[in-house]
């Protein structure tokens, strides 16, 4: 029985040309998001910014988000931040932290039931205190901090230099773009968030890792070779495993964002897109970065048209 195979074994397409479009496209990318963030920020949650957040669904299916906004504003605890979500007459309403702990957040719960119970179904209630959300922010800060810190420390001794160096590179880029698509969908930034990040940031050191061990072993195989063939060898000898993995992941984080419901479906968005980033990256950006940086390979000097001379 013939296994199946998303990638030809014998396939020996040049990745590498496309690095003069790649290479320029990423950092348009990762400066856009820099603005970006620095003049939007991000869409921090609850965790992170202390209040109240309440989710309603119209029992009779039709919303009035103007109407619902005006007798939340009336409350008289600061602008509330209403929006719509799915098409079954959801809204979310997000209170803005009051002053007088958790009985003033309270407070805030009982005048909206009173307002909206007769309509609408109550489907969640959160509350954050101001002591808790900034107890949260400085564990995940920290949180997300050493673990890069780790995994940039793991990729240094785990390849030579220059491997290492492309690594680094590939590893940050990812985090950056991923970044990017919380500032630009306004995706909430929240606890989920964090774990969101540090799945993408695995998953994006085992794709760089996987393709980094082949190139260092061909390194010893084929010291005449120049570096963007060598480059290329080794991302298609890899390639049927690349497919095999990030076909299987998408599948199932598909399957989450269209049936996995609002509680995930955030989470799910993020990681899909973690997913094409990184299988992305490992290509086009962590495996050019070599050529840029001078990997030695041995004779660089090879007519970049001769064949593969194996190492006696």
């Amino acid at each position: 029985m013939r296994l199946l195979r998303l990638w030809p074994d014998d396939t020996r397409f040049d990745f590498m040309r496309f690095r003069h479009i790649t290479f320029p496209f990423s950092a348009t990318l990762s400066v856009l998001t820099a603005v970006v963030f620095v003049l939007i920020g991000l869409n921090f949650g609850i965790d992170f910014k202390g209040g109240t957040l309440i989710e309603i669904a119209a029992k009779g299916g039709h919303t009035d988000s103007s109407t619902v906004r005006g007798v939340a504003n009336g409350f008289g605890f600061g602008d509330v931040e209403v929006q719509e979500f799915g098409n079954q007459g959801g809204m979310s309403l997000r209170f803005p932290i009051q002053p007088g702990g958790e009985a003033a957040q309270g407070v805030v719960v009982e005048r909206a039931r009173a307002a909206f119970g007769s309509d609408y179904d109550f489907q969640r209630v959160e509350t954050v205190g101001p002591r808790v959300s900034g107890e949260l922010v400085q564990s995940g800060t920290i949180g997300i901090v050493l673990s890069v810190f780790a995994v940039l420390a793991y990729l240094w001794f785990r390849f030579e230099r220059e491997l290492a160096i492309g690594a680094i590179i590939g590893t940050l880029h990812d985090i950056v773009l991923t970044i990017g698509f919380f500032v630009i969908t306004r995706h909430e930034f929240n606890m989920t968030s964090i774990a969101a990040i540090l799945t993408i940031v695995g998953y994006s050191l085992n794709e760089t890792v996987v393709v980094f061990d082949r190139t260092r072993e061909l390194l010893r195989r084929y010291k005449s070779m120049p570096t963007d063939e060598l480059l290329n060898l080794s991302i298609n000898s890899t390639m049927s495993r690349t497919v095999m993995t990030s076909t299987a992941t998408i599948l199932s984080l598909l399957a989450l964002v269209v049936f996995g419901g609002r509680a995930i479906e955030g989470f799910a968005q993020v990681m899909l897109a973690g997913v094409v980033i990184c299988t992305y990256s490992a290509i086009f950006i962590s495996s050019p970065v070599l050529i840029y940086i001078g990997m030695r390979v041995g004779n660089r000097a090879a007519a970049r048209g001769s064949a593969l001379q194996p190492a006696e």
